[in-house]
């Protein structure tokens, strides 16, 4: 944030009229609503009100029902600071409560005109359509339905690295998480074979432990959407190739815990074209598995299209050692989403770049230029 405040440029141009000239200035907006989810309850808002701080901003944040404590907490902590510097705490304010009472009244009001909102599609409608019906503006970052396409010339040694921490890391919760692999048909048998023999080894359990690699899901609503999305799966016809069992016992206590799964399944499946919040990895094939090396390039075409016919749009990542594969995918005829990686997996954001999606996704972005 300290880094964009000195970007705030603006163009400086020639006017027609004699002796004048024109320049881009900005402006505070005000007061900036922030409404963050549960799976980053500390991140999301720290860079929205750092970002808004340097901007001439005050933020009223709205957490989620879930994740009251930490936002207490650092509502606090940032008040500690304000009043150590002389500066009004008051520019970083808490409001907490259900979206339907707290939430909606934020939305309606007109002394709040820009709303930055993290969440489901279905919340970033709502939230769309209230403000833009003020004439307010929003920043949406909302559901991601995220791809991995590896293409028979892919590093798999780094891409099975990558789809693991993906799919896997943060128990299928993030925004970017990776939902969908997309890999040639000449690849995949292999490709799931070490798939389902990585899986078998992830270590499930008590998050605060730093062995464990995949903890719980945040509630037991989230661990029942699983098992039904599992079945609507099967009836659509796709297969479970590992996992997806609820455990119990000592170890997994609460009912909280879950095998991730792995499923091949094709990308018009109904339960494919939605973000399920959880740790289900749908395997889609793409090409021939007798093709030339110079025919899977020109088959990556059929990959982008399968990877782009969804209506989210957030993040992208594609595995490849060809030049031309990579430079398709980043190009207008690749990747659709607001975030394209090449050799590095969906997960994660740089905080100094620009992040968020296109589609259903909500368009507009966190952090980066386009946040000014």
């Amino acid at each position: 944030a300290t880094g964009l405040s000195r970007q705030l440029y603006g163009l400086t141009m020639h006017s027609e009229r004699p002796d004048h000239r024109m320049y881009e200035q900005w402006h505070p907006l005000g007061v900036v609503g922030v409404i963050s989810a549960f799976n980053f309850p500390v991140a999301v808002w720290s860079w929205n009100a750092a970002i808004a701080a340097v901007c001439g901003d005050a933020t009223v944040w709205k957490p989620a029902s879930k994740t009251p404590l930490t936002a207490i907490a650092c509502t606090r902590i940032a008040e500690q600071v304000c009043r150590e510097n002389g500066v009004d705490p008051a520019i970083f304010s808490l409001t907490i409560g259900k979206g339907s009472t707290v939430g909606d009244r934020m939305l309606h009001d007109r002394r709040v005109p820009l709303v930055s909102a993290t969440g489901s599609c279905k919340m970033g409608e709502r939230v769309a359509q209230v403000v833009n019906g003020r004439f307010g503006r929003t920043i949406l970052e909302l559901g991601g339905n995220n791809a991995i396409v590896v293409t028979p010339s892919a590093n798999t040694d780094l891409a099975l690295r990558a789809i693991l921490f993906g799919a896997v890391g943060t128990a299928g919760q993030r925004c970017t998480s990776t939902r969908r692999i997309i890999v040639h048909e000449s690849m995949k048998e292999a490709l799931v074979q070490r798939l389902v023999k990585a899986y078998e080894g992830i270590p499930i359990g008590d998050p605060r432990k730093p062995s464990t690699l995949m903890g719980p899901l945040v509630t037991h609503e989230a661990v029942s959407d699983m098992q039904k999305a599992i079945e609507r799966l099967k009836a659509e016809g796709g297969t479970v190739v590992y996992g997806g069992e609820v455990l119990g016992g000592a170890d997994y206590p609460g009912g909280h815990y879950v095998k991730p799964c792995i499923a091949l399944a094709k990308n018009e499946y109904r339960i494919v074209q939605d973000e399920t919040f959880a740790p289900i990895l749908y395997i889609i094939g793409y090409g021939n598995k007798g093709s030339s090396a110079a025919a899977a390039i020109d088959e990556l075409d059929e990959a982008l299209a399968l990877h782009n016919g969804v209506p989210q749009g957030l993040s992208s990542a594609i595995f490849t050692d060809n030049m031309r594969e990579a430079e398709i995918f980043l190009s207008y005829r690749g990747s659709d989403c607001g975030i394209a990686n090449v050799n590095i997996g969906t997960s994660g954001a740089e905080i100094g770049g620009a992040f968020g999606g296109e589609k259903d996704t909500g368009g507009g972005r966190e952090s980066g230029s386009g946040s000014q």
